[in-house]
């Protein structure tokens, strides 16, 4: 049985474990590590910021997103490579859609690496509206909004 919940500061060793796992793809192909390989879990945990997907004791994945005046942003998804493909990193995508919506929030924001190539094409997929592209602390990124209608 999977669940959600909030991320303690216990998670942090796996959280660590999971986000280089899951970004060391991309290093070659952005040329440094991407920014989403080094978040300040403790900072974020400590305001609240990060939820975790779990199977009984095992963290499959998180997410680091935080609530705004009149969106959502989701800064990071990440999923251990070793879950891929089980639809861990839809459903906290839809959790957070979920507590927008209890919030009253009627829009999610987030943003990816251009050569994040797999991101570009999945967002899309799943709804998501390609809203920008810059060059943002020193990454070439490609932001994306979600409406989730009023």
């Amino acid at each position: 049985m999977t669940a959600i919940r909030a991320a303690t500061t216990a998670d942090i060793p796996r959280l660590t474990a999971i986000a280089h796992a899951a970004y060391r793809r991309y290093v070659a192909r952005i040329g440094r590590r991407p920014a989403p390989m080094d978040p300040d879990f403790a900072t974020l945990i400590a305001v609240g910021d990060v939820s975790v997907r779990v199977a009984g004791d095992t963290i499959l994945g998180f997410v680091i997103w935080r609530a705004k005046v009149d969106h959502v942003f989701i800064d990071n998804v990440a999923v251990d490579p070793a879950a891929h493909g089980h639809g861990h990193g839809k459903a906290m995508l839809n959790f957070v859609e979920a507590e927008a919506r209890r919030r009253g929030l009627t829009e999610l924001r987030l943003y990816t690496n251009a050569k994040m190539t797999e991101n570009l094409a999945m967002y899309p997929r799943l709804g998501w509206v390609e809203t920008d592209r810059r060059i943002q602390d020193g990454f070439d990124r490609v932001f994306f909004r979600k409406s989730l209608g009023a």
